[in-house]
């Protein structure tokens, strides 16, 4: 290509908005595979199967409490000058079923979680209760009328069989492990982890365990992406870093598509003579790039394309920057790879928390933290807002969206922030 043509079309980029860029990736993005594991080992995958409850919960009348097993109509209209006295002729631990039927003023002793004999429809605690024995035989006296059904469980009252118990997709956590322990399911099909391959180009690089050396940065890029693609549940393949030169590049990101589900490269895709991954883009003949440019900040020039069903995602060196990227385009498709349903990032309303007074022609997304006072909700930016500081992403829960153009903002007003994660 002629060196003014090259230069030329560097700087006219065809401008998508954010939600048309994600729209486009959507249209591409499929399920990985799935694989049956060992329920313990299934922590923060994805189901891959629809689960319906095959027993009821619980599947026997169950005592809420440590008490007594009784007839409620026994105690009908009975007071503390009118007492019914009831025969003790069972007790029955957790885990044991019943040998006996309660019959007209009977009781049996019964603890948490027990099975409740036949005849018996309530539950009353022992601290309601009289106890006595009397010619060898135990006897309890109640001077208060209990309900049927008190302290009791009833079969599927939790939930009953044939209930729709979690979606396709759902991502497998604490209370998961134990509704699907509740029911037996020793092992669950799940979705593969989507190997993801990084790679942090520019000569400037050096690896993290390497001495500094002036002129140079340390590839923090890499680990950054490598853990947001962990927390996502993908399976990071980390790489060396590239140098700029193209032809390497080349060889090196189409190798990779034969071996992992998608690949990410930071770092060369602006407008500086040494960002080789526009030139690796403009050149791709057997691929389809989706867009080159998009109408935010920071990270304008994120470029992704896609090669038989796998994504190449190319973002901005910047940390902060690659953050973004990361948020907005990256982890949306982790999410519908592994079958999720709501792939996008939740947003919520807040109270600006200082004077934003930046104007832009593009929609800016600033890494923020919020906090909750008397029912509001405050959201602030976590430091500077340039797109090369990365200290502010360990601090940053949330970020907010400033609409293009406008005057800025004040404290005080309101703006739509998205929900990234919980601060420690």
């Amino acid at each position: 290509m002629d060196g003014n043509k090259e230069v030329q079309s560097k700087f006219k980029r065809k401008i998508v908005q954010v939600s048309e860029a994600q729209k486009r990736i959507f249209e591409y993005t499929q399920n990985v595979n799935t694989e049956k594991i060992p329920l313990i080992e299934s922590v923060g995958r994805r189901l891959a199967q629809e689960l319906i409850a095959p027993i009821d919960l619980p599947h026997f009348r169950r005592s809420g409490m440590d008490g007594y097993a009784i007839r409620a109509i026994d105690t009908k209209d009975i007071s503390s000058l009118d007492p019914i006295v009831l025969e003790v002729i069972e007790t029955i631990p957790s885990g044991k079923v019943p040998s006996q039927l309660i019959s007209t003023k009977q009781a049996a002793r019964i603890m948490t979680g027990a099975m409740l004999p036949d005849g018996a429809d309530a539950v009353i605690m022992f601290e309601m209760t009289e106890e006595f024995m009397e010619n060898d035989k135990k006897y309890i006296r109640i001077k208060r009328e209990i309900r049927k059904r008190q302290n009791v469980t009833e079969i599927g009252e939790e939930i009953e069989s044939g209930t729709h118990l979690m979606d396709k997709g759902r991502k497998i956590g604490t209370g998961e492990i134990a509704l699907l322990a509740t029911f037996g399911f020793h092992s669950i099909e799940v979705y593969s982890r989507p190997t993801v391959a990084i790679i942090s180009t520019g000569s400037e690089l050096q690896d993290i365990e390497e001495s500094l050396e002036l002129g140079k940065i340390r590839n923090s890029n890499t680990s950054m992406i490598a853990s947001l693609v962990l927390e996502e549940g993908g399976s990071p393949v980390l790489l060396d870093k590239l140098p700029d030169d193209l032809e390497l590049a080349k060889s090196k990101i189409s190798e990779l598509f034969h071996t992992v589900d998608l690949v990410i490269t930071t770092g060369g895709v602006s407008v500086g003579d040494y960002d080789i991954m526009y030139d690796f883009f403009d050149q791709w003949e057997e691929g389809n790039m989706l867009f080159n440019k998009v109408a935010m900040r920071p990270g304008s020039p994120t470029t992704v394309g896609v090669f038989q069903n796998h994504f190449l995602f190319a973002l901005s060196g910047n940390p902060g920057a690659c953050f973004v990227g990361f948020e907005l385009f990256i982890r949306p498709v982790l999410k519908g790879m592994q079958g999720c349903k709501q792939v996008y990032p939740e947003t919520f309303t807040a109270f600006l928390d200082e004077d934003f007074t930046k104007v832009n022609a593009f929609q800016r997304f600033i890494r923020a933290t919020s906090r909750i006072e008397q029912g509001s909700v405050y959201v602030k930016p976590t430091g500077e807002d340039k797109s090369s500081i990365m200290v502010s992403i360990k601090d940053s829960n949330c970020l907010i969206v400033i609409p293009a153009g406008g005057q800025g903002l004040s404290k005080g007003d309101l703006v739509t922030a998205i929900r990234l994660k919980e601060l420690e």
